[in-house]
Parts: structure tokens; sequence; C-alpha cells
């Protein structure tokens, strides 16, 4: 049995990112629905399922530590955001500018989750560290399909 607690802050900050993923990604199926390309909207509804789902798995943990999970998001996903609704308006108000706000959304996804496993992994037990790893492999497959559909409007361009 592993005794080592964890870091809920930490954690928090892994659920403030998913919050901030979601925030994303209504903005992008809103987005979408402006600009008639509603095809997007399964992709987009379905990432926001997989944030809500990992938010469920990591609550659990803050609530172990004695904590509250948090329902705020980061102040970057917040101008993330905004830059998104910026660019896609500049940039052509198509759907490769929506793919590319949305890649790098997954990009900062990504890099958090992987900073926290590299980098502060010794602040989270093993069963923590397994759960972390777990929804990153995951949020790689959502990031790959996002870049892959970006992809395929650059290959018809």
């Amino acid at each position: 049995m592993d005794s080592k607690v964890n870091d809920p802050e930490m954690i928090n900050d892994l659920i403030k990112i998913n919050n901030d993923r979601i925030a994303g990604y209504r903005t992008a199926l809103d987005l979408a629905h402006s600009m008639h390309i509603d095809d997007l909207g399964g992709i987009f509804a379905k990432y926001i399922l997989q944030s809500e789902q990992f938010i469920t798995e990591l609550t659990p943990h803050v609530i172990r530590e004695g904590e509250e999970p948090t329902d705020s998001t980061m102040l970057s996903g917040k101008l993330f955001r905004l830059w998104m609704n910026i660019k896609v308006s500049v940039a052509g108000n198509d759907r490769k500018s929506l793919l590319e706000s949305c890649e790098k959304g997954e990009d900062a996804f990504r890099d958090m989750y992987k900073k926290i496993l590299e980098e502060d992994s010794e602040f989270l037990s093993v069963p923590v560290q397994h759960l972390i790893g777990d929804q990153l492999s995951r949020q790689l497959v959502a990031h790959d399909e996002v870049k892959a559909l970006r992809d395929a409007i650059l290959t018809s361009d």
C-alpha cells in the first residue's frame, strides 16, 4: 500500500486545465455553429465529455486530502479562449483556424499533464500517477484526432 499523500493543489491544477478544455470546446462548438460547420460538433462534444470524466476521476483524490475540488479555470485558459475567438475571426473564420486553435488547446493540456508526470510526480501517489498517465494517453488520442482533421484540410488546399 502506497502511503504517499497526494498534493491536492496539483490535482486541482489538473481539474482547472480540464475546466479550461471544457470551456474551450464549448467556445469551439459555438464558433463552429456560427460558421455553419456543425459536423465538428460531435467531436467537440466528445472531448467535453472526456474532460468531465477526467474531473470525475480526479475529484476523489482532492477530497481524500481534505480539500475541495476546484470549479475554476486557469487564467491562461481564459486568455486562450479569448485568443481563439480573435484568431478565428481574424484568420478567416474557417474550419482550419478553428481546428488549429483546438489543437493549441490540446497542446497546453498535454504539456501540463506531462510536466506534472515528469517534474512533480514525487508529490503524487503511484495510483494517482497511473491515473494521470492514463488520462494523458486518452487525451493524446484526442489531440491526434484534432490534428488529423486539421491536416486533412491542409492537404486538400
